[in-house]
């Protein structure tokens, strides 16, 4: 039996560390990140859920142990699972406080002023996929038209350079995808009642 425990010894790390590296992804701290992110840019007080707690963990049995080397094996798997796992709990915490992210936070915040009223028509709305869209250009003035399609443009650009910086300055890019996923929903859930949304098969919806 001493073989088969030694080999698993060596096999679990690299699972371990093949789920932590292909599969991890910190859906929760992502989108208290972007409740923050998004109170900001709407002017609302940060709220909403609370910190979800650190589970329990049940002390560790100090007494006699029966099979030594069950023991050692158990000891040293607990020792690499913490190993393999420790990076992804410390991205647990993401980052959205790089001078790149609050530039495009203040752009946003600045603009959102004045997309407000557009919001509130009708005359634009959310979509699924994290950005802007023109929904009713009829609800807009004639001379407001222009300058509604140059907001729209303007917001879309921040949004497109937001979802990939956030994934690189929490050192995966590879979860920019996510992370899009992610601020769309949560766009849509800070946002006003009244304000119009696309679900996710593009038809629009009003809070």
């Amino acid at each position: 039996m001493k073989p088969i425990r030694t080999l698993s010894a060596l096999a679990m790390p690299l699972l371990v560390a093949c789920v932590t590296i292909n599969v991890y992804f910190p859906a929760a701290a992502a989108e208290k990140a972007a409740d923050r992110f998004i109170q900001d840019v709407y002017g609302k007080q940060p709220g909403g859920t609370a910190a979800p707690q650190a589970p329990k963990t049940e002390p560790r049995n100090q007494g006699s142990q029966p099979n030594s080397g069950a023991a050692d094996t158990d000891h040293l798997f607990a020792a690499t699972l913490d190993f393999f796992v420790s990076p992804a709990r410390a991205a647990e915490n993401i980052d959205i406080n790089t001078p790149t992210i609050e530039t495009i936070k203040r752009s946003m915040a600045q603009r959102n002023a004045e997309m407000r009223p557009f919001f509130a028509s009708g005359a634009i709305g959310l979509t699924a996929d994290g950005l802007v869209a023109v929904r009713d250009l009829g609800a807009v003035a004639l001379a407001q038209r222009n300058r509604l399609r140059q907001l729209v443009a303007a917001d879309n650009r921040d949004r497109n350079a937001l979802y990939p910086e956030i994934a690189k300055a929490n050192g995966h890019p590879e979860w920019e995808a996510r992370m899009r996923q992610v601020w769309a929903k949560r766009w849509i859930a800070n946002a006003p009642s009244g304000w119009w949304y696309q679900d996710s098969h593009g038809k629009w919806l009003r809070k």
